[in-house]
């Protein structure tokens, strides 16, 4: 049955081409008083009709149709194109053309939206790449000024200036590093060096490297009972070393005094393992969770911590675990603590 819906052009000419002649016929029958006059009537007018109304819709409508075709896709019409809109183009439906506009626009409005977004992430980021560097050149302008003022003279705030500037150095050489690593891991440049290794043994090695962190907050760590078994993933150890001491730093830097950061280790599959770091810290309120891993982000409970570091750090562990081919979430309760989680591959023989 046809459908008004996907009538085609030359349907549609040809539908009103006989709505128009046959009471026109039909007239001429009437005053003739013969057959053969209706007959012959019906069929020119049905002709001639059919003629005129496919000329003026190609003419007048679908070559605006195309045009509006022609504007969508940006195109300079090549040869393949002209065949297009010559003789595929004519058999769609207005309605058709309707829901390729439609479309069309919505993929437009997505476009313009993600455009937007992007602004938005784009304006941030230089403020906060400005607070980064601000911070750390003001502190180490100030201390060469109070230096060459005079306090050259007093050793005692001599060698105390010294020492802040050097901090300050060292902060501002961690945030260019942080950045030519995170410039170098967005352009898809960092070559892995996969190999097998236990997870539970080397996050408890990497735990130790940071333990000095852990001795004034009193924090202490552990495997999750029931996860003690050797379990060994293929992938690249120095990567995920850095990416196990920046969740790891994070916990130590957020967490509560006593607090307790546990590492759960669960074999998924047959062809991944998923490693979990929790902590009972200060938690992310739930509108803050979907842009942790953005770089320089700081929720305003980390912001209100006098809490040193480049801002960079989880953005980098999701960019190290997207070129393992892998995954990394987060869950947090606000004032209850924080576990991210990833997955890496399986031993691999």
């Amino acid at each position: 049955m046809l459908s008004p819906k996907n009538i085609s052009p030359r349907q549609l000419s040809f539908f009103t081409a006989l709505i128009l002649s046959i009471p026109i016929s039909l007239l001429i029958f009437l005053i003739e008083k013969d057959w053969r006059w209706g007959l012959g009537s019906f069929i020119i007018i049905l002709a001639g009709s059919y003629v005129l109304i496919s000329f003026v819709l190609e003419r007048f409508i679908y070559r605006k149709i195309k045009l509006i075709y022609k504007f969508i896709y940006q195109t300079k019409a090549t040869k393949k194109e002209e065949t297009y809109y010559k003789y595929i183009l004519p058999q769609k439906s207005i309605d058709e053309v309707r829901e390729d506009v439609e479309q069309w626009a919505e993929e437009n409005k997505q476009e313009m939206d993600l455009l937007k977004q992007n602004e938005q992430f784009r304006r941030e980021f230089l403020q906060n790449l400005s607070h980064e560097f601000k911070t750390p050149v003001f502190a180490i302008q100030g201390y060469v000024e109070s230096l060459l003022s005079g306090g050259m003279n007093n050793p005692e705030i001599n060698k105390r200036f010294l020492e802040n500037t050097e901090k300050n150095i060292e902060r501002l050489s961690n945030l260019i590093q942080d950045l030519d690593e995170i410039s170098k891991l967005e352009r898809g440049e960092l070559v892995l060096n996969k190999t097998n290794f236990v997870i539970q043994d080397f996050v408890k090695e990497v735990f130790e490297s940071l333990s000095i962190k852990a001795v004034s907050p009193q924090i202490s760590f552990s495997i999750k009972k029931g996860c003690e078994s050797p379990l060994t993933v293929f992938a690249d150890k120095e990567k995920i070393r850095q990416l196990l001491i920046n969740l790891l730093d994070n916990s130590i830097k957020y967490s509560k005094q006593g607090g307790h950061i546990v590492a759960s280790i669960y074999k998924v599959d047959e062809a991944h393992i998923l490693v979990e770091i929790s902590d009972d810290g200060i938690g992310i309120p739930e509108k803050n969770l979907p842009r942790i891993f953005e770089r320089f982000y700081r929720t305003e409970g980390g912001r209100s911590r006098d809490i040193t570091g480049s801002g960079l750090g989880l953005a980098i562990c999701k960019h190290i675990i997207e070129a393992h081919g892998q995954t990394i979430h987060v869950r947090s309760t606000e004032g209850l603590g924080t576990t991210i989680g990833f997955t890496l591959e399986s031993r691999r023989d």
